[in-house]
């Protein structure tokens, strides 16, 4: 299943991929580098960047910055092309740190002005998640 994912991207199932795409899988809620880092011990720190860039440049995952200052990540929805319009809001728990995707939740469209164009949009609500007492 794992490897049929990333063939589904265009994306080559090394073994590292593999096993970062599964940590995505698995985790339930978004993971940050450090997370990645930690779960990995042996693991060089530049190939698991360059993993996550290559599975967000081919829209596997996107890129949440909750504003605990370090960037994390999640895996996209089936067709997600993370244009403005497929973005949904994220819950960030302040008790335990973890990001969620509410995929339910899409960003609402926004007037911009003539002339922008945007490319992105991020709304993350902040809050005790139902996990934590």
């Amino acid at each position: 299943m794992l490897e049929k994912k990333l063939e589904n991207k265009n994306i080559k199932p090394t073994t590292m991929r593999l096993l970062v795409l599964r940590q995505l899988v698995e985790s339930g809620a978004a993971i940050s580098l450090g997370d990645l880092e930690a779960k990995f011990e042996r693991a060089d720190k530049a190939t698991l960047y360059r993993t996550l860039k290559t599975f967000e440049d081919k829209k596997l995952i996107h890129s949440i910055e909750d504003g605990t200052g370090a960037v994390k990540y999640a895996l996209c929805e089936e067709g997600c092309e993370c244009e403005p319009q497929d973005q949904h809001i994220h819950f960030h728990c302040v008790k335990c740190g973890e990001t969620y995707c509410l995929t339910q939740s899409k960003i609402p469209q926004t007037q911009i002005p003539t002339g922008f164009r945007a490319s992105s949009a991020s709304m993350v609500y902040k809050g005790v998640c139902a996990n934590c007492p």
